[in-house]
């Protein structure tokens, strides 16, 4: 009894070790296209220059291809680590935020405040 008892209870750590990492990725509700300090309006829906795509494991602009290797939710605030290639062919590492606001924008802000920026939602 005591025998099937502990492989029951192995197996359901097994199972809820399993689904963690699945429930983890639904908590990064800001994937989606947006444009950079312009409503997603008219022609600046179309603008490459201004466009930011984010997925679950990437960031794409202008201005590089990141790949997210670290994410944390703090509230409204999501913390990432992301390892980029910008022109010119030099890769970066550095942090960034991105806190969630009222109007579904985002605002960004990476470690040296050195290119913050509004992001907004573009209809899906």
């Amino acid at each position: 009894m005591l025998n099937t008892i502990a492989r029951g209870g192995a197996v359901v750590a097994m199972l809820v070790a399993a689904l963690l990492p699945a429930f983890g990725d639904d908590d990064f509700p800001i994937v989606g296209t947006y444009t950079k300090d312009e409503a997603c309006k008219g022609d600046a829906a179309t603008r490459a220059d201004i466009l930011v795509t984010i997925t679950r494991q990437n960031i794409e602009s202008s201005m590089g291809s990141c790949i997210i290797l670290n994410k944390r939710r703090d509230g409204r605030t999501i913390l990432v680590q992301l390892q980029c290639k910008m022109p010119g062919d030099l890769t970066i590492m550095g942090d960034a935020t991105f806190t969630q606001r009222d109007d579904n924008a985002l605002d960004f802000d990476d470690q040296d405040h050195t290119s913050p920026a509004v992001l907004h939602k573009c209809s899906p």
